[in-house]
């Protein structure tokens, strides 16, 4: 669903602001911008530029025109909770290759005993795994302290980036943490574990919210970071690889509904050098 932007500008009143410069006139825009892609601005500064711009030698961004932009451009996504189905059909393939990226890995990295796994049966493995935990594991710091809470972070953000509430999130981080890997696929190599159990979700949820802030930093940014869009995408994609797969292949995000009001310069009169003050409406749709 594309973004787009209505100004509606309103005069209120006749007044007039005490003799102002050309300089610090401030201008008015009317723009369609999607949310995460592109910079597609479309401005229109209004007849009174039209009329006055044989005295304009050049119009410069205000204060105003910059935190205009920068406020549209937030990140605050509705709530769309088939995107979260999506996300949760994305997980499933991406689960299925970690298994057997792990799979392939060393034993003395995953402390998955192959051998015995492949003799006595997936299913007869799964089923004593499942009785016998959770238990504390032997998993290393890599894997117990950075890949389960950033795992459990991106199980966060599939649904904060879906529009989701904090609560929402967190129990969507659990069940997939719980339900999806640890009793699900993983089950079929190990024990359950204590500690992916609770680290998982808990440490897992409070990264993502700081996630979500993140992002939503980086896309007030214009996707940039050092002002580099490749450090910028890359990031968004460390912190939320399935919605901004789902973005990549036209199901974009969602956007809420805000609107704004505020006492403008509208205008600006040349004959008596006075600017022109009214109010400002902006619904976001």
């Amino acid at each position: 669903m594309r973004i787009s932007l209505l100004f509606f500008l309103v005069s209120v009143t006749g007044m007039y602001a005490q003799r102002d410069s050309i300089s610090s006139l401030k201008t008015i825009s009317r723009d369609i911008k999607t949310l995460q892609f592109g910079a597609n601005y479309r401005s229109d500064l209004g007849e009174f530029v039209e009329r006055s711009e044989k005295n304009v030698t050049q119009l410069q961004p205000t204060e105003f025109y910059k935190n205009y932009y920068q406020e549209y451009l937030h990140y605050d996504p509705e709530r769309d909770p088939k995107r979260l189905v999506y996300d949760t059909g994305l997980y499933l393939g991406a689960a299925l290759a970690s298994f057997g990226i792990l799979w392939v890995l060393p034993e003395s990295f995953t402390k998955w005993n192959k051998e015995e796994i492949l003799d006595y049966g997936l299913f007869n493995k799964w089923k004593d795994n499942v009785r016998a935990g959770p238990v504390w594991d032997e998993d290393g710091f890599f894997l117990n302290w950075i890949m389960h809470p950033w795992a459990g972070g991106v199980y966060y953000m599939s649904a904060r980036g879906s529009g989701f509430k904090i609560w929402e999130s967190f129990a969507y981080s659990a069940i997939m943490s719980t339900l999806f890997w640890e009793y699900g696929i993983e089950a079929f190599a190990e024990i359950p574990s204590w500690q992916d159990l609770l680290v998982t979700p808990i440490l897992g949820s409070l990264l993502g919210e700081q996630f979500f802030r993140w992002k939503g930093k980086i896309i007030n940014n214009e996707r940039k970071i050092l002002n580099s869009r490749l450090l910028g995408g890359v990031s968004l994609f460390i912190m939320d690889p399935f919605n901004q797969i789902l973005d990549s292949f036209g199901y974009k995000t969602k956007n809420k509904i805000k609107t704004y009001s505020y006492i403008v310069p509208i205008g600006y009169d040349v004959g008596s050098s006075k600017t022109i003050w009214g109010m400002q409406v902006l619904i976001t749709f």
